[in-house]
């Protein structure tokens, strides 16, 4: 710890540093929407005209500022740039640039510390819902920093803790990109294999009128409520939560980007019988159901950590009765109607609800037998890697949040 000195985050950062991007520049625009939380990586721009909004360049640090997306943790590290380049982002972003005796590494890391977080949390400043942070009170704010060399030492086992959680991201995203060119190709587009092994519908396979889509569809195939397909469309418990025993339930925040994250689920302290339907199998499908901005999110269970797991109330489960149709395709399915599905909240606002009714309603193609089980076997293999990396990183994120506070502040430290 004799290395770590108190000191003002205004002495190791420039607070949104001067940059030159003249007005009308077509440059890299970051939109908040782009920060994951808790996430290093940029996941993506749009090319736009700057008119204002705060500059940065690679290796700065990108903090939000404004309710809830500060506390929600949206901070990255811009590696995304060429060499000199300058891009923009929301007027929402606090940019922070490592001075001389600073790792900008160790500066994104810090950002998103507890200490740190706190303290900016701390200076909001607004109307409740619009709240700001005042940076300069933050940058007033001291916390324990060590020497650049220490900085360096600790910022290098967070960073290979994220490049690590990266790579698997990539290779996932490698996979399921895989997977929907083929159920888009198959199953949107009907080019699927026909008996000679060509591109059906580009092929002049027979297309049949269908009165419910008011489009062609392959012969042979035909379309059903969901209601008709599934064994279960229904809604999860009203938890009674404990922090140990019971069971894992899983909430609207573990359901994002199409995946189910572990990581935000919570206990519940009664029992379920084994025979609970609520309790899931792998294939079901999950949907988010309350409320603005999450309703409407579609993940399907690739995974159990435990056999006995089920979700809370605002979560919907639709599970395919498998006598009718294959649940691996209905899952894809089910992902490819989540724009349909988020556009379906009834309700004031803050108070919106997905309606089972709707769900219910939702028609659905069902393919030939044969071309579902071509489509399984592509599938089955990819699912348990896919699920594996995904755990991984659970591990990997955890273990990177338990280090970085003691990293932080010196209870831990780096040979």
């Amino acid at each position: 710890m004799s290395s770590f000195k108190p000191t003002e985050l205004n002495d190791i950062a420039y607070f949104n540093p001067s940059e030159k991007l003249p007005s009308g520049t077509i440059a890299k625009k970051i939109p908040m929407a782009q920060l994951k939380e808790f996430t290093r990586k940029i996941t993506g721009y749009e090319l736009a005209e700057y008119k204002s909004g705060p500059k940065f360049r690679n290796h700065d640090t990108l903090v939000a500022k404004i309710t809830p997306c500060l506390e929600n943790g949206k901070t990255t590290y811009v590696d995304i740039l060429d060499e000199n380049e300058v891009a923009f982002g929301s007027s929402e972003f606090i940019v922070l640039r490592a001075k001389n005796n600073t790792c900008p590494e160790f500066l994104y890391y810090l950002s998103i510390s507890p200490a740190f977080r706190e303290r900016a949390i701390s200076c909001m400043e607004g109307t409740s819902g619009r709240k700001r942070v005042n940076e300069g009170v933050l940058k007033l704010y001291k916390l324990p920093i060590p020497i650049k060399s220490e900085q360096q030492k600790i910022a290098a086992v967070l960073t290979a803790l994220d490049k690590k959680i990266e790579l698997n991201n990539r290779i996932n995203a490698e996979l399921e990109a895989m997977a929907k060119t083929l159920y888009d190709y198959w199953f949107v587009q009907f080019d699927f294999p026909d008996a000679s092994g060509k591109p059906y519908k580009a092929s002049g396979g027979k297309m049949v009128y269908s009165p419910i889509l008011k489009r062609k569809i392959p012969e042979g195939w035909q379309v059903k409520k969901l209601a008709k397909i599934t064994s279960l469309i229904r809604r999860g418990i009203s938890p009674k939560y404990t922090e140990t025993g019971g069971f894992s339930v899983l909430n609207q925040k573990c359901i994002r980007d199409q995946k189910i994250s572990f990581e935000d689920s919570r206990r519940h302290q009664l029992e379920l019988s084994d025979e609970d339907e609520r309790l899931l199998r792998l294939f079901d499908v999950v949907i988010n159901s309350t409320g603005v901005g999450t309703l409407g999110r579609v993940a399907y269970v690739k995974r159990l950590l435990e056999t006995k797991t089920t979700v809370d109330s605002h979560v919907t489960i639709v599970r395919a009765n498998d006598a009718l149709v294959s649940p691996q395709y209905l899952a894809w399915e089910m992902m490819r109607y989540q724009p349909l599905i988020e556009a379906a909240a009834n309700g004031s606002t803050g108070q919106v609800e997905l309606n089972k009714s709707f769900l219910e309603d939702i028609d659905i193609i069902v393919p030939e037998d044969l071309i579902t089980q071509k489509f399984i076997e592509f599938i089955e293999p990819i699912v348990p890697v896919l699920a594996k990396r995904e755990s991984e990183n659970e591990y990997l994120v955890s273990l990177r949040n338990w280090l970085l506070p003691m990293l932080m502040n010196g209870q831990v430290t780096v040979k």
